[in-house]
């Protein structure tokens, strides 16, 4: 282990604290002061570039998959993906690097909040910065490294496992749909989510979504747990009658029915449907969820955190919607950092549900990461136990994949 020797948890920092001053509740965790933690000052910033044309790799626009990559004078390296998963109007991945050294190299870890923090009003009226998720993850896994202890410790742990549904691709037939939930259910998946078919145009068939989700009930059983997830390309009057169909067959959730910039419409889709609506995948700035709270625009809440300033981001969020006594269901869509980062908070928060698995499972399995996310025999998906973000890089692998450095 890199950093200092573990010397047994004495107490766990509650999330606010940890948000408030990580490693304070990390020495804490650990049971040391501050000061006796590494070196935490930032020394270098860099990108991996790894060769697309190696089996398994996560493939951006540019062609390649990019590693952020942040290390400190103690010789500790936090990693997190920059690939394109989502889309967010300040993104330019590409842009990163330069941004990142501008704003780290020289100042310390231990400064975290301020070096993510969109607070200050010229930056939260613009939304937040799509960079700072990427540095968010790599500091918290160089926090987690420098104790021994995987970020959902440092965070609070509410939690050491997640039961699981398994979350589709976007099929194009009724037919791959019910031969993939009956496979889930026998994989002992807790739950299974619906992407329906992607039109051509990037809209939908509606008439096929119903055929889809009957199907999918039938195949599943009636005691089995559903849900549904559009993807906002639907308009009010088209979710309204999916939204019925789904109560009438039982699902649990109806996930982004239409845009997420229709809050009116969402507002009413909520007070008519007695179906909870998830919503929040589409907002980009932890400062606008309050809108949507305030005007009953969403029953569960939802965020990705490279689309809120990282894991510091979306537990601001859970603790939002603890407070307004709402769930709050984070998306877990991807490879494994992107599982990871939304794990461990799910992991310290007690408004949480569900761990949202990507299915086939080992679709997002990365060569040069030598731990998996699986779920268990009894459908829970277990925490990390390594530090940091949990799911270690295999070194000498990456160094062979590796094209290039940037720094």
């Amino acid at each position: 282990m890199q950093g200092i020797s573990r010397r047994g948890v004495i107490g766990q920092a509650m999330a606010g604290a940890a948000l408030a001053n990580p490693a304070a509740a990390a020495a804490q965790a650990v049971g040391v002061k501050a000061g006796d933690l590494p070196d935490l000052t930032i020394k270098e910033v860099k990108v991996y570039v790894v060769d697309p044309g190696r089996p398994g790799t996560a493939v951006t626009n540019a062609g390649y998959a990019r590693i952020a990559a942040v290390v400190t004078n103690s010789g500790i390296e936090g990693n997190y993906t920059l690939a394109r998963r989502y889309w967010h109007p300040n993104w330019s991945n590409e842009g990163w690097l330069e941004f990142a050294k501008r704003a780290l190299v020289g100042r310390s870890v231990l400064d975290l909040p301020a070096l993510t923090s969109q607070y200050d009003p010229p930056k939260r009226r613009i939304g937040q910065s799509s960079y700072a998720s990427a540095i968010d993850a790599c500091l918290w896994d160089i926090l987690g490294k420098a104790v021994g202890l995987p970020i959902y410790r440092i965070l609070g742990a509410y939690r050491t496992r997640v039961p699981a549904y398994a979350s589709s691709q976007h099929h194009k037939t009724v037919e791959e749909f019910e031969r993939e939930v009956t496979q889930c259910k026998a994989d002992g998946f807790k739950a299974y989510k619906i992407h329906p078919p992607s039109m051509p145009d990037g809209g939908s068939d509606v008439k096929l979504d119903l055929e889809v989700c009957k199907a999918v009930r039938r195949a599943a059983g009636d005691d089995f747990t559903l849900l549904m997830d559009p993807v906002g390309v639907y308009s009010r009057d088209q979710a309204m009658v999916v939204g019925r169909l789904l109560e009438r067959l039982n699902f649990v959730a109806f996930e982004d029915p239409i845009p997420t910039t229709d809050i009116e419409g969402l507002a009413q889709l909520c007070q008519t449907l007695e179906i909870p609506v998830h919503v929040g995948e589409f907002i980009f700035s932890p400062y606008n969820y309050a809108e949507y709270i305030r005007r009953g625009a969403m029953d569960v809440v939802r965020f990705i955190t490279d689309n809120v300033g990282g894991i510091t981001g979306g537990m601001k969020i859970a603790r939002m919607a603890e407070l307004f006594g709402m769930e709050c269901a984070p998306h877990n869509w991807g490879e494994t950092f992107d599982h990871a980062v939304h794990f461990h908070c799910e992991l310290a928060m007690p408004n949480n549900v569900w761990f949202e698995m990507t299915v086939p499972q080992g679709v997002g399995d990365r060569p040069y990461l030598k731990d998996r996310i699986r779920i268990a025999k009894d459908g829970y998906v277990d925490a990390p136990v390594k530090p940091g973000l949990g799911y270690e890089m295999d070194r000498a692998v990456l160094e062979r994949m590796t094209k290039s450095v940037e720094r």
